[in-house]
């Protein structure tokens, strides 16, 4: 039986020269913020050395392509108002992609309190209307769990859960 090929591992088959590497990626990093981690795995696909890949991340540093402060700033904005996670989810997921404990503070000091209380407030409503139990002790252990899942800090979940549900 012939071995099938799937599209990404034709793509990270593609090797290219350090020249299509630094076009390429400045591409991929003016596309969208990207966090360093993702630059180099993307480098690694293309197929260059670790020296080669040190260089054109410092070029992409220089020439402001790639910024670790503001691609934790963005995304900590941006998964608070597309995707609606709370603090610990997002504290999390910095961590994951490797980013500095000062970047990290700054992605924190970029979430509004306000914002942060409307989302948290418009979710429990959403999933007041959503789950029916019979009793009122279930529908808030079950909204809680949910919230508690998207990564808002439990004492505030319990507080605004006991207030609107």
């Amino acid at each position: 039986m012939p071995k099938r090929n799937t599209f990404m591992q034709e793509q990270r088959q593609k090797k290219k020269s350090f020249a299509e590497a630094r076009i390429a990626i400045q591409k991929y990093c003016a596309y969208q913020e990207r966090c360093h981690q993702e630059v180099k795995r993307k480098l690694y696909d293309y197929g260059l050395k670790t020296s080669e890949i040190d260089e054109l991340i410092a070029d992409l540093i220089q020439s402001n392509y790639l910024n670790e402060e503001r691609f934790a700033r963005s995304f900590a904005r941006g998964k608070l108002k597309v995707k609606k996670w709370g603090r610990n989810k997002i504290l999390s997921e910095l961590r994951l992609r490797k980013i500095s404990d000062y970047c990290i503070r700054k992605a924190m000091a970029e979430i509004d309190d306000d914002l942060y209380s409307e989302t948290l407030h418009a979710l429990i409503e959403k999933k007041n209307r959503e789950y029916k139990s019979k009793n009122e002790f279930e529908q808030r252990a079950k909204i809680a769990r949910f919230l508690m899942g998207k990564g808002y800090e439990s004492d505030l979940v319990w507080e605004a859960v006991k207030e609107l549900v």
